[in-house]
């Protein structure tokens, strides 16, 4: 018994070692880690670096952020402030919020800071996108799709958006149990970009496909840089390389219409207008420009015996349902924010951001700290932004809301996203009622883009029929 007793205090004593020696070399590689970054700072500058914490070696802060979401970054804000420091997703970030810091951000575009994403973003979405673009290709290719988001082109696409959007209210009034909303409302706006925007012929099977496969890519933009098997950027390269062999084939087709021919869609527009402008569009290009039209919205073709009745002029004309997209927009605005990397060493809040570092801008947070309103910022209050209202926002702080970004990189679709919203709004108050399927209303979870967690379970009951003379007229 003696030896086996022996030989167990043995086994202890190894394994206690092996754990101390573990224990050490983490103390010592975190200290390394803290030590790399504090080395970093600019020397040439006074100012430190902002308050934060790079987190653990390698995965800095990134599994703290994919697992807390918007929490992580509001009780950051808290801690340290409106310009702090961590590591996400690979790579220095500086997290900024706050209206004048946000304003230095964007108005310091090809001076301050330039556009970069993360590298797993940058990898999915490759070098040709708008996001990617600086300086003059940036500026060609911003003009070339300004075309398919003009006054002339949003009044062509409105009466097919209400058709599709009043189709899609009553389909949900006539489900027989609750209607699982996030999910349904991406499909939709898949189907909306998929038919009205790029023109494409797709069945309801192939569409509902595309849209799970464009789904994934969008969930896995960001996500750790790791190409191996199982990993969330392996996920998206596949889903990336299967939406891009389909666009190949529907662009094909649509480079082989009729030339002369008035565009009907979105991307015949897009095609059209860079051969306007001298400029002719390469496949890649266009499978780029296809891709994101769906990232713009996403956020068998019964008649439904209506006619649309609405124009972006009577769109303009309802001021409330305006103030209430508004409204959603600021307390959830369809991205977090932007990224962007110092092209030198700048000041900013009393800190220096140094050359190299990525700056990610926040709109969520700068959202709720604005200090504009009269009403509580965490508050639903549409008339916040009435005319009437002396509180109501105006052009002086106009980087207290910033839903779409600002400065030379604003969303060029953020007109037809509101267009859109306000269609449903519509659609919404004369069609139906509606009422959760739940007990009480559902968290909403921000990484990697804003959504309920429940995915927003709905009761939906359609309107009796207004009596005559007391019809809904906008």
């Amino acid at each position: 018994m003696f030896p086996w007793g022996l030989s167990c205090l043995s086994v202890l004593g190894a394994a206690g070692t092996a754990l101390l020696c573990a224990g050490l070399l983490l103390c010592v590689a975190q200290y390394l880690w803290t030590l790399r970054w504090k080395l970093s700072r600019d020397r040439t500058s006074a100012l430190p670096l902002p308050k934060g914490s790079m987190g653990w070696p390698f995965f800095g802060e990134t599994l703290h952020w994919l697992v807390q979401g918007s929490s992580f970054h509001s009780s950051r804000r808290e801690r340290y402030g409106t310009v702090f420091k961590t590591h996400l997703l690979g790579r220095p970030v500086i997290r900024v919020s706050g209206a004048e810091n946000v304003r230095t951000i964007l108005l310091g575009e090809h001076r301050l800071v330039r556009s970069q994403w993360p590298k797993s973003a940058h990898i999915l979405l490759g070098s040709h996108t708008l996001l990617s673009a600086v300086s003059e290709p940036h500026r060609r290719r911003r003009k070339v799709l300004a075309r398919v988001f003009s006054r002339t082109a949003l009044e062509h696409y409105v009466p097919r958006l209400q058709e599709a959007l009043r189709r899609e209210v009553r389909s949900w009034c006539s489900a027989r149990g609750p209607v699982a909303v996030y999910q349904a409302a991406k499909a939709l706006t898949f189907r909306l970009a998929a038919r009205i925007l790029l023109g494409l012929r797709l069945d309801e099977v192939r569409c509902a496909e595309l849209a799970r496969t464009f789904e994934q890519l969008v969930e896995n933009l960001f996500s750790l840089p790791l190409d191996v098997p199982f990993s969330g950027l392996r996920k998206g390269i596949q889903a990336r390389d299967q939406l891009h062999k389909f666009l190949e084939e529907a662009i094909a087709e649509k480079l082989h219409e009729d030339t002369e021919a008035e565009p009907r869609d979105a991307l015949n527009l897009l095609i059209h207008s860079a051969r306007e402008l001298g400029h002719e569009l390469s496949m890649q290009e266009l499978k780029v420009g296809g891709r994101r039209f769906f990232l713009l919205l996403f956020v068998p073709r019964p008649d439904c015996g209506c006619e649309p009745d609405l124009s972006l002029a009577m769109l303009g004309r309802l001021r409330y349902v305006d103030c209430v997209v508004k409204e959603v927009l600021r307390l959830l605005p369809p991205v977090s924010g932007g990224y962007r990397t110092a092209l030198r060493t700048f000041e900013l809040d009393g800190y220096q951001i140094p050359k190299g570092w990525s700056v990610m801008y926040s709109i969520r947070d700068t959202h709720e700290t604005a200090a504009v309103y009269r009403s509580p910022p965490e508050g639903f209050d549409p008339e916040r932004f009435s005319a009437a209202r002396e509180d109501a926002p105006g052009t002086s702080s106009r980087f207290h809301y910033i839903p779409f970004g600002g400065g030379a990189r604003s969303c060029l679709g953020q007109e037809l996203a509101q267009a859109v919203l306000q269609l449903l709004a519509v659609e919404l108050v004369r069609t139906a009622r509606w009422e959760l399927a739940t007990s009480a209303f559902p968290a909403m979870q921000t990484v990697p883009i804003v959504h309920p967690v429940d995915g927003l379970r709905l009761f939906f009951h359609p309107l009796a029929p207004p009596a005559p003379g007391n019809e809904l007229h906008l």
